[in-house]
């Protein structure tokens, strides 16, 4: 009876075990009212992606090197028909005809209305009637019932993501796990369909349809379909490449190579009833454009088994035209590594249970943290833009990226400077990415004099520096981002390497006729900001952007023993402080000082982008006595670089009270704006600027927009001065207007999909849980609040419990170096150059 016991344990666990491997973390979850509009991007940092939309269609095949937003390749045929990709099951139960569905929810009403009825990718074919997603980036599952269907399926995406390990995170793969359950008494067989159209040498904007070909191919540990190229394809166009759909089930494996060929809807007939005759596909051959490729995985449920089927998309296209539209082929640095698609398969579907567990492992630390909700929502769901077309890996190893995306082309070339400002994920998960960003900026995009390019072209060692502009906010950030760099990853070779260039980024602001030319420390004159204009006289946004990079520039400086510099730098930074709380500071904000260049001659080279706007008395487009929503942005940067404050402490807290006194709207319904509309009608929000006193006559253009790249910005700042109540109200605002529903939770856009700017919303992570890290000193400080926070320097990560004056710090992946550990306000503690290793833990007491 023990025994008969001891195994009923055993089993249990089992299962428990079994289940628990099959379970994905979820953050949040949308019912089928809110999931219309989502389509979460899958694929590899620089790799491309393919989207899993709310109701489980694939979407947005974005593998080509461009964007390719609502591209769903089509099969040869009549076009109304709209035959695209398309996972099914067949499923049989004892003495009844075999049925198939998509393993999709229903169709958007967004699709509804056309000119030959539905518009939707392959809208005539049955599917389940209910659809639910759920979701912690990267893992996307969309829970699929029907009463009607004796199956509940749960259909998955991801690809791995794994903080500090960038090659691992780059692969360019889909991984499609279909979790089927027979919830009925009786056994039921299946059959899962994956169904693909070769559209090598089309990639939704440009190229045309070719016979492509299509090969079954096996390997020991998978089986699948390898898509190659017509020969009459260019090989150097981005629409050339490979692609491969495989599966490593070991159950029954049939599939085409082809449709049949038919007039009208015969070509689907024909595979359905072939499909739904067994669960079996038969070959056919064709010489059709785009033909189809189908793989079919066969298997029997037992009464309420469950069973896993997965497929794996891999792709390779090895092209990518400088800056979209550019004769240079800059190439992709991922495709360099594998002869094709098919390799890639070879290299990584037999890896994929141990990234996929270390990918569970960072999600499950970071979600089960006690960070706020918002704040993980937005953090995690805004990372997923960097694996998007948006930024990229050439094949000499760089990489760039643009401010967004369009529907089928990149929007704002070059890395530009004062937007990828804002971004503050990149660096604390992969360090590496965010030096190698660095290196292009000093290394490239700098000219002789110290000016910085604020678009950098291609290819880097022949036009980084031909775009010819400056951006003062842009220059001077990506200064602080050095000094971000060097401390999070402690590496002082990487500090020495550009150091000249450092310096001379900063040089520039006194050259004649430039940003600071009476070298005083504030800025006066032409400023090309994030705005798309040029500032005239002092102003809040870059003089704090400017007495940032002198405070980074003094700490460095000192570090190197360049103790001139550094006093020079500090002796700037007091004297600007000063007069921005001074003379700019107004009670309740910060307010710019127009002061009129008066003519072309009193500007460098360089420093003004359209001339024409210029009027000699009264230059446009400026702030004025604005609330500018983003005002304190430099200083969000000096909190998170652990640099102090860099103006009067009371000064800032009273104006974030001001920005959400002007600038916040509850409804926007009876709000005017001028431009573009990232946000109207019922939804709260904080504008971009207000103006409760005087105006310009035509202020900057964007002051009547919202943007949420800049409100992550205010709500960072209210949170690091102790407003959490409102920052997390305005994440909150942000996060309502893309709930799946009216826009894509992972798709906070600008100037573009996926906007660069939104990556800040990482920064809110930092502020709550009061991080900081310095590799630099081995030093590493979180606020004493009790409660569990997740931490990651861009080369390590893991969590640390803060208890009654005590720390628990485990190191759950990479490895720290500690000589002082601090909680803020409660005390620090000197190490003896304490080493914790992955999987290790550590108590600090206080």
């Amino acid at each position: 009876m023990k025994k008969m016991h001891l195994l009923v344990v055993l089993l249990f666990v089992l299962v428990q075990s079994n289940a628990q491997e099959n379970t994905w973390p979820v953050l949040k979850s949308y019912d089928q009212n809110h999931t219309d509009r989502i389509a979460m991007p899958v694929g590899g940092i620089g790799t491309g992606t393919i989207s899993l939309t709310g109701r489980g269609a694939l979407e947005d095949w974005e593998i080509m090197s461009r964007p390719a937003k609502g591209f769903t390749p089509k099969y040869a045929g009549v076009a109304v028909i709209n035959r695209a990709p398309f996972f099914s099951i067949y499923y049989k139960e004892a003495q009844k005809k075999g049925k198939a569905l998509l393993l999709e929810g229903p169709v958007p009403v967004k699709y509804d209305e056309g000119y030959y009825g539905s518009r939707a990718p392959n809208h005539g074919l049955p599917r389940f009637s209910n659809a639910t997603f759920q979701t912690a980036y990267p893992f996307g599952e969309v829970l699929l019932t029907d009463k009607e269907v004796p199956l509940e399926v749960t259909v998955g995406a991801f690809n791995p993501l794994i903080p500090g390990n960038t090659e691992d995170s780059s692969l360019p793969m889909v991984v499609l796990s279909y979790k089927v359950k027979n919830t009925s008494n009786q056994s039921i067989t299946i059959s899962l369909a994956g169904n693909i159209p070769n559209f090598i040498g089309f990639d939704g904007k440009e190229g045309k349809s070719y016979q492509n070909i299509n090969t079954y191919k096996e390997e020991n540990e998978f089986k699948g379909i390898h898509y190659t190229a017509n020969k009459e394809i260019d090989k150097e166009s981005m629409q050339w490449g490979t692609f491969s759909m495989v599966t490593n089930s070991q159950e029954e494996i049939s599939y085409r190579t082809a449709w049949k060929p038919g007039e009208w809807g015969n070509s689907t007939l024909e595979f359905w009833d072939d499909y739904t005759d067994d669960g079996l596909l038969e070959e056919r051959t064709s010489d059709q454009k785009n033909n189809m490729g189908s793989l079919a995985v066969k298997t029997i449920l037992a009464p309420n088994e469950e069973k896993v089927i997965r497929f794996f998309i891999t792709w390779n296209f090895p092209n990518r035209p400088a800056w979209g539209n550019d004769k240079a082929n800059v190439g992709n640095f991922y495709a360099n590594q594998y002869k094709d698609s098919w390799e890639v398969a070879q290299k990584h579907v037999a890896r994929i249970p141990k990234l996929e567990q270390e990918t569970k492992a960072f999600v499950n630390a970071f979600i089960h943290s006690d960070a706020p909700a918002i704040i993980k929502e937005a953090a995690l769901f805004n990372l997923a833009h960097f694996r998007t077309q948006l930024a990229f890996k050439t094949k000499s190893g760089y990489y760039l990226g643009w401010e967004g995306i369009k529907d089928n082309d990149g929007s704002g070339t070059g890395t530009c400077t004062h937007v990828w400002n804002y971004e503050q994920t990149i660096p604390f998960l992969f360090g590496d990415v965010a030096k190698n960003m660095r290196n292009v900026e000093f290394g490239y995009a700098i000219d002789k004099r110290g000016m910085m390019n604020y678009r950098i072209n291609l290819p880097l060692k022949t036009k980084a520096t031909s775009f010819g502009l400056a951006a003062a906010d842009g220059q001077m950030g990506s200064i602080m981002k050095y000094y971000r760099e060097w401390q999070l990853s402690g590496d002082d070779d990487f500090l020495k390497e550009n150091w000249d260039n450092v310096k001379k980024a900063l040089e520039f602001c006194w050259i004649p006729n430039g940003w600071d030319p009476d070298k005083d420390g504030v800025m006066e004159g032409s400023q090309h900001n994030t705005m798309d204009v040029e500032y005239y006289g002092p102003n809040p946004q870059m003089g704090l952007w400017y007495l940032g990079a002198l405070r980074a520039t003094e700490e460095m400086a000192n570090y190197l023993g360049e103790k001139t510099f550094a006093k020079t730098c500090k002796s700037l930074y007091e004297n600007g402080s000063k007069y921005l709380d001074k003379n700019l500071f107004n009670g309740e904000y910060y307010v710019q000082e127009i002061v009129p260049p008066m003519h072309l001659d009193s500007i460098a080279k360089g420093l003004i982008r359209v001339k024409r706007r210029l009027v000699d008395d009264d230059p446009q487009y400026q702030l004025g006595e604005g609330v500018l929503v983003d005002q304190l942005v430099g200083q969000v940067m000096a909190h998170i670089l652990d640099l102090g404050y860099l103006v009067d402490k009371g000064n800032v807290k009273k104006t974030n009270e001001s920005i959400l006194k002007y600038n916040y709207r509850e409804s926007l319904l009876k709000h005017p704006n001028f431009m573009r509309s990232y946000a109207y009608g019922d939804e709260s929000a904080l504008l971009m600027a207000a103006y409760p006193n005087k105006r310009p006559k035509q202020p900057f253009p964007y002051f009547t927009e919202v943007m949420t790249g800049f409100e992550h910005t205010a709500a960072v700042a209210m949170l690091y001065e102790g407003q959490e109540k409102e920052g997390l109200k305005t994440i909150q605002d942000i996060r309502n207007r893309y709930d799946g529903k009216k826009r894509n939770p992972f798709n906070e856009a600008e100037y573009g999909h996926h906007y660069a700017r939104s990556m800040m919303a990482w920064a809110g992570v930092l502020a709550t849980s009061g991080f900081h890290y310095s590799g630099v000193e081995k030093s590493m400080e979180f606020t004493s609040n009790p409660g569990t926070y997740f931490w990651s320097n861009g080369y390590s990560w893991g969590t640390c419990e803060v208890k009654d004056k005590e720390a628990v710090l485990k190191v759950l992946s990479g490895e720290i170096t500690l000589k002082r550990f601090t909680l803020k306000g409660m005390g620090t503690k000197k190490l003896r150059k304490k080493v914790i290793g992955a999987s290790q833990s550590y108590t600090i007491k206080l």
